[in-house]
């Protein structure tokens, strides 16, 4: 019977699945004002700081909770974090809510803005550090790693440029940034800063993301200290940086590239692939990966799955992170927690149960005892061959016609107990011969096992042999 379309279904088996929230990081960070050479900064600690560290810097527009709060509050780095200390840069006038910065003050450049990074290391004794920019950060970070290459432990980068601006990038920005100071926040500005971040058409992928940013530029950011950082990094240097080595012919004396391992990360629809495969082209191959993630432009957002397994990899790569299988305690690194892992393991766990609890409800096994009763092959020189096989005969087919109960058949053997000669052989072998549980009646009388084969003689025999398998004997135990 057809079903009308309009009829009312029932759903049972429906389960929601709600989004995964982005939530917030600064309730859970303790916020620092570092004094620097240009100003004072803010630096956000999240964990536990006798832990290694790693560093972050945000993207224009952006501040530290903006930027991370998506990625760090993923499950899958909440399990990792917990073995590190993230301390969170900011620059200076980029957190929300912060003042408008004096006319008079001199932004700092991009290369003043990575020599920051040295008062942070000192304030809080850090010998080394784990590099992960995004964006303008990730330029800052590349410039203080060159300066500093004994403070950068290894560096992830998302959306790195190497060179100096272009025409077409100078042109845009410089007029974004004079809009910012005369009009503030336009709409010709948030079209840019979105296009910076997610690309083309960001709403066909995640709108409910586009309108959260969409938002923050809004609401959140200072237009005038954002114009003074988009100046200066419109007005940056090149790295300089080159693959071949210092000394080659052909390259600039102060041509080096960096020493750090370093994972240059971009996604496929991100405008700033190009700038990746040129700075991915100007590092040495030896200790640097490219990694393009497909079906996004901002991976901090959008992919922050993959981007947490590929930075879980790379940090085990280097040796600070290992896989669930090593103990905590084990010096080669931390213990790490994936999906995957806590599936498995609970799997294996409820498994466990299930088979014990089974193993408690049925009764005891009941353990079987084997008794070995061996009897060596006893043999006397027998003359009358033909009487001693007739006789074997006769045995034969007494014990076949011999059965007791439960299958256990017995033999009625015949042997002749005046001879002396053979109960000597028979109680004398030191091999725990059976024939102690067998009852003697006569020349005919003898028990055995159903499986046992006996060759006897009569009286006129002087021949002998007894062989008796072992049987099992069931024992309650």
């Amino acid at each position: 019977m057809p079903v009308d379309p309009m009829d009312d279904i029932e759903l049972r088996s429906v389960q929601l699945q709600f989004p995964h929230a982005r939530g917030s990081i600064v309730d859970s960070c303790d916020q620092r004002r570092i004094t620097t050479d240009k100003g004072e900064i803010l630096v956000a600690i999240q964990g536990d700081t006798s832990k290694p560290a790693i560093l972050t810097y945000h993207d224009l527009g952006l501040n530290y909770a903006t930027s991370f709060a998506g990625f760090f509050n993923f499950p899958l780095m909440r399990g990792l974090l917990e073995n590190f200390c993230v301390y969170h840069v900011t620059a200076p006038g980029q957190e929300e809510g912060a003042p408008t910065l004096p006319e008079d003050y001199i932004y700092p450049t991009m290369d003043d803005l990575a020599n920051q990074l040295q008062f942070v290391l000192s304030q809080f004794g850090l010998k080394s550090v784990i590099g992960f920019g995004i964006g303008a950060g990730a330029n800052i970070l590349a410039r203080f790693a060159l300066a500093h290459p004994d403070k950068v432990g290894a560096m992830c980068l998302i959306n790195c440029v190497s060179t100096q601006s272009g025409w077409i990038e100078w042109g845009y920005q410089s007029f974004n940034a004079r809009f910012l100071r005369t009009k503030g926040m336009t709409q010709g500005v948030i079209d840019y800063l979105m296009w910076h971040h997610f690309g083309r058409n960001p709403e066909e992928r995640n709108h409910d993301l586009v309108q959260v940013y969409k938002q923050h530029f809004e609401r959140g950011v200072n237009p005038t200290n954002l114009a003074m950082l988009i100046n200066s990094y419109i007005h940056r240097n090149d790295l300089n940086i080159a693959r071949t080595p210092p000394g080659t012919p052909g390259t600039e004396p102060s041509a080096a590239t960096l020493k750090m391992p370093i994972m240059n990360i971009t996604g496929a629809l991100s405008p700033h692939v190009d700038d990746t495969v040129t700075f991915n082209g100007r590092l040495d191959p030896t200790n640097s990966t490219w990694m393009k993630i497909s079906d996004c432009a901002m991976v901090l957002e959008e992919q922050p799955a993959k981007l947490a397994e590929a930075f879980r990899l790379f940090l085990q790569g280097e040796g600070y992170a290992t896989p669930l299988s090593t103990p905590a305690s084990s010096p080669c690194g931390t213990k790490y927690l994936s999906y995957s892992n806590i599936f498995f393991a609970n799997f294996k766990e409820e498994q466990e149960r299930i088979l014990a609890e089974k193993l408690k409800q049925q009764p005891p096994p009941t353990r079987i005892r084997t008794n070995t009763r061996l009897c060596r092959e006893t043999a006397i020189n027998n003359n009358n061959e033909s009487t001693s096989s007739q006789s074997t005969d006769d045995a034969l087919t007494s014990h076949q016609d011999s059965v007791l109960d439960n299958g256990n058949e017995t033999a009625q053997s015949s042997y002749d107990t005046n001879n002396p000669d053979l109960l000597e052989n028979l109680n004398g072998e030191g091999e725990q011969c059976s024939l102690n549980k067998h009852s003697i009646k006569g020349a005919y009388s003898a028990a055995a096992a159903a499986s046992s084969n006996v060759t006897v003689t009569t009286g006129q025999s002087k021949k002998i042999r007894i062989t008796e398998n072992p049987l099992p004997e069931p024992v309650s135990c």
